[in-house]
């Protein structure tokens, strides 16, 4: 880097770390009014084109991944930033059909930099420094600007109402389904962070919603009646129907209840929509309908073809992911009991036979809950650390498990982990779950891409 200028993404990443980062788990007042002053002073990059908006617990990297690929079968040029990245940051700003070109991401972050670079905390709102995210939020506005999308898919990094992408003015806001996480910056109850999550929602913009708690929803519906939003939610204007898991991926019809006011109901065909997606999952039919009904609320014209094909291109990592054969290795970021619960399910029903876990999660997830549920279904249970990147306690981790009346071994070193993990399943015919951890998720990644081997 020189100059003040970076030479590629991997500068900037570099740059971008030397600020706080909540996703480590240092600890930072949340707050806009940093976004807001430095968004104005780019000329708020982050208007000017379609916006889909996408907050929730579970599911909203699939909604968000699913409704760019959807937009972008209707000939839109599509941006999305999503996160947290796997294997490299420029993952988390991208075209819906392609990665970000090097130097779109070099230029807007050259146009971000200024406004920070050598400042000290007085120089912002709040007296403090903007994060990690807030300056790769903005970078993603610069870049989408510069690449001339006509339309962007933002996901919510954490929680919604003072989270750094809700400066967005959004065509229609999404919530996927919500449950307790992150509970000590969003609350101890679902109603709480039911409430951050519905701050994303915006006066008079329509909002889509998955089923949900009847807790989460009742603040919902409160929240809708204040702003005068129209809300759309899965079971009552739009359903999944016949949902169908195998290792090649998920499909379901997509349906319209006879009572639905939502535009989804003027593209569908009589009977419904055969849809299917490479991502695999029960859940995943419900993901496809909200994907779906949120489109249609965005973009009236849509055509049902748009759907399909963009369902069918839709792809994400980490999210049950099948990343090799010989052993069959699934890559699954599921850190709550809740996905857990989902990730297991769709386990049991696609690999009946032995099966060995490899598990780690930050210092701050729930895990006595998560060891619980897991370790009966398991016949080789290998507990570490997600990596350096996270702050972790393996050790309270494998004591959970060994709390659950099952064997468990503790190897801290991560790279160990993994290797023990497929020799484990290589001489049980086992294949290997990979869970509790996006950065895990990586690491395993990392670790295959110098044993291909393992691949075959």
């Amino acid at each position: 880097m020189g100059s003040g200028k970076f030479d590629s993404s991997e500068d900037i990443y570099d740059f971008l770390s030397g600020y706080i980062n909540v996703e480590k788990g240092q600890a930072t007042v949340f707050k806009l009014d940093r976004m807001r002053a430095l968004a104005s002073a780019l000329g708020n990059p982050q208007r000017g084109r379609l916006c889909i908006h996408v907050a929730g617990s579970k599911g909203k990297g699939s909604v968000s991944t699913m409704c760019a690929r959807i937009l972008a079968e209707t000939g839109l040029k599509v941006g999305i930033y999503t996160s947290p990245h796997i294997l490299r940051w420029k993952e988390r700003i991208a075209l819906a059909d392609r990665e970000m070109p090097e130097d779109v991401l070099i230029a807007a972050a050259g146009e971000v930099l200024p406004l920070v670079e050598g400042l000290g905390p007085d120089s912002f709102p709040g007296g403090e420094l903007p994060t990690f995210f807030e300056l790769s939020t903005l970078i993603a506005f610069c870049a989408f600007r510069s690449s001339a999308c006509e339309a962007q898919v933002i996901e919510v990094g954490l929680g919604g109402r003072l989270d750094s992408t809700n400066i967005v003015d959004p065509d229609v806001s999404v919530i996927t389904t919500i449950e307790l996480e992150h509970t000590q910056f969003l609350g101890n109850s679902l109603a709480k962070i039911a409430f951050e999550k519905a701050g994303i929602m915006k006066p008079g913009k329509p909002v889509c919603v998955s089923g949900q708690n009847p807790e989460a929803m009742a603040v919902f519906d409160k929240r809708a009646g204040e702003l005068n939003c129209p809300v759309f939610k899965l079971g009552t204007h739009a359903q999944a129907l016949d949902t169908r898991v195998d290792i090649a991926g998920t499909s379901c019809r997509i349906d319209c209840p006879p009572s639905s006011t939502s535009a989804l109901k003027n593209i569908l065909p009589p009977g419904g929509l055969s849809v299917a997606t490479g991502i695999i999952g029960e859940i995943q039919g419900q993901n496809m309908a909200l994907a779906a009904l949120a489109c249609a609320t965005a973009l009236p014209r849509l055509e049902a073809r748009a759907i399909t094909g963009g369902l069918k291109r839709a792809g994400i990592p980490a999210r049950f992911e099948l990343v090799a054969h010989q052993p069959p290795i699934i890559l699954d970021g599921a850190h709550t009991p809740e996905s857990i619960h989902l990730c297991l399910e769709t386990v049991k029903n696609l690999f009946p036979g032995p099966r060995v876990l490899l598990f780690a999660c930050a210092q701050d997830k729930r895990h006595r809950e998560m060891a619980a549920q897991l370790a009966p279904h398991f016949n080789t249970i290998i507990v570490t650390k997600p990596g350096s990147f996270k702050v972790s306690d393996p050790e309270s981790v494998h004591r959970s498990f060994l709390d659950s009346g099952y064997p468990a071994h503790l190897l801290e070193d991560t790279q160990a982990a993994i290797r023990g993990a497929v020799d484990a399943a290589k001489e049980r015919g086992a294949m290997v779950l990979v869970a509790g951890s996006f950065y895990l998720c990586a690491e395993v990644k990392n670790w295959l891409a110098s044993h291909p081997l393992e691949r075959e």
